[in-house]
């Protein structure tokens, strides 16, 4: 069990850390380097592997619907699980929320699931990406704008019309509809898809260099919270909802990823304590090393 982990956890982490010290080595200049890369990733690459999960023959929307209401159950209860503890210790919800709630189901979550599970592990972590994106580009940026100006709040309507929304749409009616489409299309699409894999895990790494730690309280809050309240949700549904094994350790290793770097991101646009945000998103990440393989023993041991 511990080297079958090992073996999915290490290259992850690995690209990762190659990434961290490209961007330390290159210094400021890697953010112009990234710039085309990062747009490629985020506005081809990434969207085609979401549609081609979806898309594909056995990708199967009904066989999915437990796992989707469980990622959506999972992203609301953290959240809720999370308000008492901001209260507590006197953070913004504004600011500690969101982050608790919307994971790294994309950057991290798909090639983990790709390498843990291979193809149907993917069309699978596809299922839990869009039902924690429903949940944040909804609830998330609604707590994330609540007294913002106007103009803001409308943002959140052209964020559902990102590249990879749209890919996780047009998948979702090839999903429903059961539209073949021609092999040598759909095999060159699928291609071009998965070599967003390593480059996302590239990206992720040189993103962290420019997180900082000034505010290490909250992030250490925020790193612990996360994992241990998405985990916490999980368990609960796993004594109901009997899941299949497969699906069941989807649903634990989803539940135990860290924030998403694009909640920093999305702090910054909105001005909501980015310094704090950046620090949840980075001890986050770090702390995956911990509650990654964690999350995936719990997964695995059924």
């Amino acid at each position: 069990m511990f080297e079958r982990i090992l073996s999915i956890i290490l290259p992850v982490f690995c690209i990762i850390a190659a990434g961290y010290g490209y961007a330390r080595l290159r210094g400021s200049t890697v953010k112009a380097d990234m710039v085309g890369v990062n747009r490629v990733s985020t506005e081809i690459l990434g969207p085609l592997l979401v549609f081609t999960a979806m898309a594909a023959k056995d990708f199967d929307l009904v066989h999915n619907a437990m796992l989707i209401l469980a990622g959506v159950l999972i992203a609301v209860g953290s959240g809720l699980l999370a308000w008492p503890v901001a209260r507590l210790l006197g953070y913004d919800m504004r600011t500690f929320l969101p982050p608790m709630m919307y994971n790294n189901c994309g950057n991290m979550g798909l090639p983990l699931a790709a390498l843990a599970f291979g193809q149907a592990g993917l069309s699978a972590a596809v299922a839990l990406f869009m039902a924690c994106n429903l949940v944040y580009f909804s609830l998330g940026i609604k707590i994330l704008a609540a007294g913002k100006v106007q103009a803001h709040g409308a943002s959140s309507w052209k964020l559902l019309l990102n590249p990879m929304m749209l890919a996780m749409m047009f998948g979702l009616v090839f999903a429903l509809t059961h539209v073949a489409i021609p092999a040598p299309l759909f095999q060159g699409l699928k291609i071009l898809g998965e070599a967003s894999i390593p480059i996302m895990l590239f990206a992720l790494g040189v993103r962290m260099r420019d997180v900082t730690l000034k505010s290490w309280q909250i992030g250490m809050v925020g790193a612990a919270v996360c994992p241990l309240a998405g985990l916490a949700v999980a368990w609960a549904l796993d004594q109901v909802l009997g899941l299949p094994a497969a699906q069941r350790a989807q649903m634990y290793l989803f539940a135990s990823l860290p924030p998403a770097v694009f909640c920093f991101l999305m702090a910054e646009q909105y001005r909501q304590e980015p310094d704090k945000v950046a620090s949840i998103v980075l001890l986050g990440n770090l702390a995956a090393l911990i509650f990654v393989p964690f999350g995936l023993w719990l997964g695995l041991q059924a």
